[in-house]
């Protein structure tokens, strides 16, 4: 008993296409956000390196966490405490309410943010772009917001973007902004 099987060309691409629709209606749509740190070059990946950031800061607080990162990734640093007042009461009509670090009582506290992104040269040297930013309340100040008058937090907030060199061997790289808080960065292999 012998049985022929046959296909026309045209059969097996539709079947291949109808397929590849069903695939797309299954599959969920992803979205990335961009990434405001632009890797301004490129160097092959040469294995993790742990660095190691630190933050003193009069203002902001002292934060200091330990990450293994390869060369050409980024990743973002957030550390959140109580400023030495204490949390300030923070309605919801103040203005800028959503960019404030709010705690779960609904008071404004100190936050510090670093997006930190080396790409690693053969020679290990690393090039580093380092997007700090800030915000820590001082106190309150009125504030008129659909004609009625609300206490919001004063705060003080800074933004900036360094770029700068370091070695892989350990060492550490101390940096200061412009607030006069300090940033030191080591990294190891």
């Amino acid at each position: 008993m012998r049985i022929s099987l046959s296909f026309s060309a045209v059969s097996v691409a539709a079947s291949f296409a109808c397929a590849l629709g069903a695939l797309a209606v299954v599959l969920p749509a992803v979205g990335f956000a961009a990434t405001p740190i632009t890797v301004t070059s490129k160097a092959a990946t040469d294995g993790p390196i742990r660095y190691t950031v630190k933050v003193t800061s009069k203002q902001f607080g002292n934060s200091q966490e330990t990450r293994t990162i390869r060369s050409g990734e980024s990743d973002d640093f957030t550390w959140k405490t109580v400023p030495p007042g204490g949390p300030v009461p923070t309605a919801s009509d103040c203005p800028n309410y959503a960019s404030l670090p709010i705690d779960s009582n609904g008071a404004m506290i100190r936050q510090t943010q670093i997006r930190f992104a080396p790409v690693v040269a053969k020679d290990g040297t690393a090039t580093v772009q380092l997007h700090f930013q800030a915000q820590t309340p001082n106190g309150t100040k009125d504030v008129t917001s659909d004609g009625k008058s609300i206490k919001c937090p004063n705060y003080t907030a800074v933004s900036q973007v360094l770029r700068f060199t370091m070695p892989t061997n350990g060492s550490t790289k101390t940096l200061t902004l412009s607030d006069g808080s300090q940033v030191a960065v080591s990294a190891k292999r």
